[in-house]
């Protein structure tokens, strides 16, 4: 199999940035900026980006107090844009169809940050609970609405390093090949820092360019590359075009979840580190209920999450959804990695 597009986030595409005080919305808006000069944006899709985090950091610094504001480009070297993801253990809100017309407000401002960021991106949603808090997307792709998605699938990624860390240790890629096939990867390397980011790297590097094979293969092929590294656990998932199936292998703590408003299935993985010790590797078949997402995290978000305590976020956008998990139920003191997707034919009208 030739695979035609693989995608995986860069290291240097991607940034968090913590707000928690007023002057870290100027950081917001620097980090976009620079994001956007890295992929090429022009100079109004760039300016539209700068405006979208500014104004997702300004809400949060008023309305929450806390939050993270995270930024990223989308496709290979960015060619499809940049996204803005917004999430805070605010108040929520209440009225939410009111806080997005331009003019309301609850913090003496202007009152048109929801507003405006709805109306500058290609795309936006948003996931708000009265007393929980709120998470959003927006996105700015020059190629329209869809550009961000890979193929047949949307997807969504929180990934953020342990606190004190620049590096993040855990990494994902995902390649797509021309009949829709795709192939992810999620890795943790062991440890954290930057040993660890090298061997979570490495193996989806690794993952990507053995992507035609089957996800048994490819978590030997890994296992074997690993060896001079730290390690790392690993998790290998073939999604069909039409979703209808997944083939999956894993070895270690990565988790991985079919996730619909009624149930969630499980995926099973093996104990062991890839490059040091694989006592099985095999791979297990799952049908793809039509309306599931496949949910993949490592071990620094909690596995006690249930999707069914939130009322319609299943059929959020897979950043709100990645967002949501990764606010509820990150540990804290570790990488973190959640990873969302559905594919494109489910997605909402």
């Amino acid at each position: 199999m030739e695979v035609s597009v693989p995608v995986h986030l860069a290291h240097e595409s991607g940034v968090a940035v913590v707000i928690d005080d007023p002057s870290k919305v100027g950081e917001a808006r620097r980090s976009a900026n620079t994001i956007a000069a890295a992929i090429g944006m022009s100079e109004t899709d760039a300016g539209k980006f700068a405006i979208v985090a500014s104004e997702a950091a300004t809400n949060i610094a008023k309305h929450a107090t806390r939050g993270q504001v995270m930024l990223r480009s989308l496709g290979a070297d960015g060619v499809d844009g940049a996204e803005v993801v917004a999430i805070d253990h605010g108040p929520g809100i209440p009225d939410l169809d009111r806080a997005l017309s331009d003019g309301y407000s609850t913090a003496g401002s202007s009152g048109t940050g929801l507003g405006a960021m709805s109306r500058l991106a290609t795309s936006f949603d948003i996931y708000t609970s009265v007393g929980s808090g709120t998470v959003l997307v927006a996105r700015i792709t020059p190629g329209g609405p869809r550009a961000g998605s890979l193929h047949q699938f949307d997807v969504g990624v929180i990934r953020v390093p342990k606190h004190g860390e620049v590096a993040c240790g855990d990494d994902w890629a995902m390649a797509v090949d021309d009949r829709g096939r795709a192939i992810v990867a999620v890795a943790d390397g062991l440890g954290h820092g930057q040993p660890a980011a090298e061997a979570s790297r490495r193996a989806v590097n690794v993952a990507v360019d053995r992507s035609g094979d089957q996800p048994a293969m490819i978590v030997a092929q890994v296992h074997a590359a690993l060896r001079s590294t730290r390690g790392a656990a690993l998790a290998i998932a073939e999604l069909e075009p039409t979703g209808a199936s997944v083939r999956y292998a894993g070895l270690g703590n990565i988790s991985a979840s079919l996730v619909s408003p009624r149930e969630s299935k499980s995926l099973m993985s093996y104990n062991g580190i890839a490059g040091h010790e694989a006592r099985k590797i095999q791979e297990f078949a799952y049908d793809w209920p039509a309306d599931a997402l496949l949910v993949m995290h490592s071990d620094g978000l909690s596995g006690r999450w249930d999707l069914a305590r939130y009322p319609g976020l299943a059929f959020r956008d897979p950043s709100v959804v990645a967002g949501v998990l990764y606010r509820d139920f990150s540990r804290g003191r570790d990488d973190a990695l959640v990873l969302v997707v559905r594919p494109a034919a489910r997605r909402a009208a």
